[in-house]
């Protein structure tokens, strides 16, 4: 039982970090192109709500199980933070844009699939059940940033 309650709780703070480090992506896209005359500013605003229901229903979950809630590293979220404002100075485009989340939310379904594979077996039904309903949303994200390639 402690082994799954270890597991079960990677499982939740990964989607925890990987929803915060998105929300905070986000956030800092749109600060970038708050003056900017972008169709796409719309769909990002949509998509950083999402993450962050998906960040309070992980964090939601681990408070259930009196776990602690982690962040991102400051660091990490700094270098994003750098890596798109670099982007946006040099392509604010919608396709340029739509790339750089398409790229982003792509490594993190990846990483998502990849966890929901190690902890199928030995995680509980629920938080399978929120890991795979996050990868759907990612996967379906992407789907709709293609729109603006």
């Amino acid at each position: 039982m402690v082994i799954k309650m270890k597991e079960n709780n990677e499982l939740l703070e990964h989607i925890y970090q990987d929803a915060e480090m998105a929300y905070y992506t986000l956030e800092k896209l749109e600060e970038f192109l708050k003056e900017k005359d972008n169709k796409i500013k719309g769909l990002v605003e949509e998509i950083k709500m999402e993450y962050q229901k998906f960040m309070q229903q992980a964090e939601s979950h681990l408070k259930k199980d009196k776990q602690e809630v982690v962040p991102e590293a400051m660091m990490t979220k700094w270098m994003a933070k750098m890596g798109i404002k670099k982007e946006v100075d040099s392509d604010n485009s919608d396709s340029s844009i739509a790339d750089l989340l398409i790229k982003g939310i792509s490594m993190g379904s990846i990483n998502m699939e990849k966890k929901i594979k190690d902890y199928e077996k030995s995680c509980n039904k629920e938080d399978l059940k929120l890991a795979k309903k996050f990868l759907k949303f990612q996967e379906d994200t992407i789907e709709e940033l293609k729109e603006y390639l």
